[in-house]
C-alpha cells in the first residue's frame, strides 16, 4: 500500500485524498473540446449529440457513457480475449467449468503487488483476498473469504504476504488521526505494542519498519490459526487416514515481498512452536 499522506491530527484526511472518485453533476469538470480557429464547432459537433447531457440549467455535461479510460479497458479486454482464444484454445471453457485453487492468498491492496505475477502462478491457482495492510481481523469480509476457501474450496495452503514500504505499516507508527482508517490501522499498532521490546532494539527507523512488516505478517498468520474454521479443518485432516496431503490442511505460510528488488521471501518462523505458546488460550478442539 502506498503512503497515505494524511492531514494534521486535529482533522481527518479528505475522502478525495484517500479514495478519489469521479465527480458528477455540477462538480464534474466540463468537456473542453479542441477548437480549430479556422473551423470552430460546438460541443455537440465534437462529441456527437448522443454523448451530451443538458442539465436543468442548460449547462452541457459529457454523458456518463462517454468515458475514454473505461472504453480503453473494454478494448483491452476484447484484445485479450482474441489473443487468448488464438493462443490458448479452450481456456474460457476451462474457466467456465469452475474453480479449484491451490492457495488462499491474503495480501495488501497496494497497486505494486500482483499476486499471480509475483509467485509465477496462473490466476485459477489462487483465491485472493486483499485489504489495506494485509490484515486478518475478526471482520465479516475476511472471515467469509477464509470460511469459503477452507471449507468449500478446500485449499491446502494459505499465504499471508506483506511487503516492505507498506503505507499502512508506516502510518501505524505515526501519532496522527487518519479518520475511519485509524480503526483498521490500529490492528498494526497492536502488533507494534506486542513486539515493542524487539522493535526498540533496532537502531534505524527503516530497520524497525521492515521488521514491523514481517511481524505483522506473522501475527496475521496467528490470527488465522485462532479461527474455528482453520482449527476444525486441521483437526479433521489430521485424523483422516485417506487425507489427500501428507500434512494437516490448511498449512500457513508467511511471506514478504520487496518492491525494490522484486524478491519474495519466506519468513523464518515455526508456526508449530508459535501455536504451542497460545494453545491453552485459543484452542477450540
Amino acid at each position: 500500500m502506498a503512503a497515505l499522506s494524511p492531514s494534521k491530527a486535529t482533522s481527518s484526511p479528505s475522502l478525495a485524498t484517500l479514495s478519489p472518485s469521479k465527480p458528477s453533476g455540477r462538480d464534474a469538470p466540463k468537456y473542453i473540446p479542441y477548437i480549430n480557429a479556422a473551423n470552430p464547432c460546438t460541443d455537440e459537433e465534437v462529441m456527437g449529440e448522443e454523448n451530451i447531457d443538458h442539465d436543468m440549467a442548460g449547462e452541457v455535461d459529457v454523458d456518463a457513457d462517454y468515458d475514454p479510460e473505461l472504453n480503453k479497458i473494454l478494448q483491452n479486454n476484447r484484445e485479450w480475449v482474441e489473443h487468448t482464444n488464438k493462443h490458448h484454445p479452450g481456456y474460457f471453457k476451462m474457466m467456465a467449468a469452475g474453480q479449484s485453487p491451490h492457495y488462499l492468498y491474503v495480501g495488501c491492496s497496494d497497486a505494486r503487488v500482483n499476486p499471480g505475477q509475483l509467485m509465477g502462478l496462473k490466476q485459477d491457482e489462487i483465491f485472493v483476498h486483499r485489504n489495506v495492510g494485509n490484515l486478518c481481523p475478526n471482520d465479516l469480509n475476511f472471515l467469509s473469504v477464509l470460511e469459503y476457501a477452507v471449507n468449500f474450496l478446500h485449499v491446502p495452503h494459505i499465504i499471508v504476504c506483506g511487503h516492505y514500504d507498506c503505507g499502512a505499516v508506516r502510518n501505524s507508527v505515526k501519532k496522527q488521526d487518519i479518520g475511519l482508517l485509524e480503526n483498521w490501522i490500529r490492528n498494526i499498532r497492536d502488533v507494534q505494542r506486542l513486539h515493542a521490546g524487539e522493535l526498540n532494539e533496532i537502531p534505524t527507523k527503516e530497520g524497525q519498519h521492515r521488521r514491523l512488516v514481517e511481524l505483522n505478517v506473522i501475527e496475521q498468520c496467528i490470527n488465522i490459526y485462532k479461527t474455528s474454521a482453520v482449527q476444525r479443518h486441521r483437526m479433521q485432516t489430521a485424523n483422516d487416514p485417506n487425507r489427500k496431503y501428507p500434512f494437516r490442511t490448511p498449512r500457513l505460510h508467511a511471506l514478504v515481498f520487496d518492491p525494490a528488488d522484486g524478491i519474495l521471501k519466506k519468513l523464518d518462523v515455526d508456526f508449530n512452536e508459535e501455536v504451542k505458546k497460545f494453545e491453552q488460550i485459543y484452542s477450540l478442539c
